[in-house]
């Protein structure tokens, strides 16, 4: 498992989310999916990624005199765990979750921004709900949650299929003592 000072990197996080799902990308792939990221800072933060395990190189093929390599993102790596969770500060969580709904605003921003995004039409769907859990059945929830997406990830590209992306947050709504 990374850490999440690895992980929650801006743009190792952006490079994570336009992998993920993606089956393998070169570094030229991701610069025009990701064109604001400066090339020096992109081949930085795939390498990052590459030896702490997070990428996994999947593919070589010479083009001009160097090599072109694809990578994947190895879902059990890009993960922080509950052990690494549990050392996080206030502060850190705060940091993590700005930089997770960032990313999530840029994927949305990034749609929109497309000529024929149509969100009616596409199933576009952002909603909150409140639920009343025992621990017991918040974890059963997030183990449920957890093994829909695992399941779902192991479809391919093809057939008419397309990329969807899923963002969960899970947050406690306690009371505040008046």
């Amino acid at each position: 498992m990374a850490s999440s000072n690895l992980l929650l990197h801006p743009v190792r996080m952006r490079i994570l989310q336009t992998l993920v799902g993606a089956d393998e990308l070169t570094t030229a792939q991701l610069r025009e999916r990701m064109p604001d990221v400066p090339p020096a800072t992109m081949y930085r933060h795939i390498a990052t990624l590459t030896r702490a395990g997070v990428l996994e190189v999947v593919g070589e093929r010479p083009v001009r005199g160097t090599l072109e390599r694809s990578y994947r993102v190895r879902q059990d790596q890009a993960l922080v765990d509950a052990d690494a969770r549990g050392t996080m500060t206030k502060d850190d969580h705060r940091q993590a979750f700005t930089v997770f709904t960032g990313a999530m605003m840029a994927d949305f921003d990034r749609y929109l921004s497309r000529d024929d995004s149509e969100p009616a039409r596409e199933g576009v769907l952002y909603r909150q709900g409140g639920v009343w859990l025992t621990e017991e059945e918040f974890t059963d929830l997030v183990a449920e949650l957890e093994a829909v997406v695992a399941r779902r990830t192991r479809t391919t590209p093809g057939d008419g299929r397309v990329r969807h992306i899923i963002s969960v947050a899970l947050v406690p709504d306690k009371p505040t003592d008046a």
